[in-house]
């Protein structure tokens, strides 16, 4: 089978079973598009090792640096909402780059899709930017809480279709 093939049909097949699990058991607790955004993001990195780690690490830190966005956003006013947005998103994205420097942090990409799918969440979670005011609740209404376990499993099942991948193909 070629590798193609293959890889489709592990990506295809596995992403029902993620697509199951976000809509049934784990409901609430993940979403699917943040599953496939880090499912993308590891074969961007490379797929092997050291991508999972990325993925799962510059990633959270990407999400939570959204949530300290968020908190300070709804917690620290500057005047109007889109100036005192514009000002705690500019420095948490700043933050974001700059600590790239840390050799655990310096995949920023994936830290910027942390960061996007977590504001995409807070922001359309609920009603009237409702969630964008829960990045500091310990449970799963917080978005940061979400996508970050989002974010590992999408980096779990993108491992996991490599390797389903290079069993099919292994054949050759």
């Amino acid at each position: 089978m070629s590798g193609l093939v293959a890889l489709a049909l592990s990506i295809g097949g596995l992403g029902g079973v993620a697509t199951w699990l976000a809509l049934s058991p784990l409901a609430g607790m993940v979403t699917i598009w943040a599953i496939f955004i880090a499912w993308g993001s590891f074969f961007h990195n490379g797929a092997d090792t050291a991508a999972l780690k990325n993925n799962i690490v510059c990633g959270i830190f990407g999400s939570i640096m959204a949530g300290i966005a968020f908190a300070l956003i709804t917690n620290v006013g500057l005047g109007s909402l889109p100036v005192t947005a514009a000002v705690w998103v500019g420095v948490a994205v700043f933050v974001l780059v700059f600590a790239s420097q840390v050799p655990a942090l310096s995949v920023i990409p994936t830290a910027v899709y942390g960061f996007a799918a977590t504001a995409a969440y807070a922001i359309h979670a609920e009603p009237g930017l409702a969630a964008t005011a829960k990045t500091l609740a310990l449970d799963f209404s917080n978005p940061v809480i979400v996508i970050s376990l989002s974010l590992i499993v999408g980096s779990v099942f993108g491992l996991l279709s490599g390797k389903l991948s290079g069993m099919l193909t292994s054949g050759e």
